[in-house]
C-alpha cells in the first residue's frame, strides 16, 4: 500500500488503528463519465469485505437497468444463497428524468426524489447498511427539490459506521465541503464529442 504523508494529523486522540476505521462520506463529481463506475467498483470491494451494500439511483430512467445493476443484484442473491459476500438492495427512487424525460410536472419528480430521500434519511439515522451508493443524487440537490442544508447536516451525523458515496455532476460546495474524499472526472477526451454512439457495457 502506498505509504502518504498527511498535511496535517488531527487532534483527535484516536491512534492510527482507530482512524483507519472510520466511515467516509464520498463524493465524485464533475462533467467526465466515470462517476457512478468508481461508486460501484467501491460497491464491489464492499461486497467482498461481508458488508451490507444499498444503491438508490436518482435520475436514470427507472427502465433502464445499468450492467452493475445486474451483477450486484447476482451477487446479491449469491451471498442469500451461500452467505458469501454481503447483502445487496439496489433501488430507483422515482420515475427518473435525465435520460429519458417521464410523464408528470417538476413538482411530481421533486416530489418522488424527496420521498427517496426521506427513505434513505430513515436507513442511515438507523444504520441500516454499511455501504451506500446515492448515484445521481447532486442533481436533485442543484435543482432545490432537497435541501442541501439537511442532506449535509444528516450524513455528517450519521450513527455508526456507514460509508456513503454521493455521484453526479456540479457537487454543492457545502457537500464538497463536508465530504471526506472528493474525485473531480474532468473530460479530456469522449467518443461522444466525435459522434460515437453509447454503447452496451460502456456507458451501461
Amino acid at each position: 500500500m502506498p505509504q502518504g504523508v498527511p498535511t496535517t494529523v488531527p487532534d483527535d486522540g484516536l491512534t492510527t488503528r482507530q482512524r483507519r476505521r472510520r466511515p467516509l462520506l464520498v463524493v465524485h463529481t464533475g462533467v467526465n463519465k466515470g462517476k457512478s463506475t468508481a461508486a460501484f467498483g467501491l460497491a464491489l470491494r464492499q461486497w467482498t469485505a461481508g458488508n451490507s451494500v444499498a444503491v438508490f439511483q436518482f435520475v436514470k430512467s427507472a427502465k433502464w437497468r445499468v450492467g452493475e445493476e445486474t451483477a450486484l443484484k447476482a451477487l446479491g442473491e449469491l451471498h442469500a444463497s451461500t452467505g458469501q459476500g454481503g447483502p445487496v438492495e439496489w433501488h430507483k427512487m422515482g420515475e427518473g428524468w435525465s435520460w429519458s424525460r417521464k410523464p408528470g410536472s417538476d413538482e411530481d419528480h421533486a416530489e418522488a426524489a424527496r420521498e427517496g430521500w426521506a427513505e434513505i434519511r430513515r436507513r442511515l439515522e438507523g444504520a441500516a447498511h454499511d455501504f451506500y451508493v446515492l448515484d445521481e443524487f447532486t442533481y436533485p440537490l442543484k435543482w432545490g427539490w432537497i435541501d442541501v442544508d439537511e442532506v449535509v447536516s444528516v450524513l455528517t451525523d450519521r450513527p455508526g459506521f456507514q460509508h456513503v458515496v454521493i455521484t453526479g455532476r456540479d457537487a454543492p460546495p457545502a457537500l464538497v465541503e463536508a465530504a471526506d474524499l472528493v474525485t473531480e472526472m474532468t473530460k479530456i477526451k469522449h467518443p461522444m464529442d466525435a459522434g460515437q454512439k453509447g454503447q452496451k457495457g460502456i456507458e451501461w
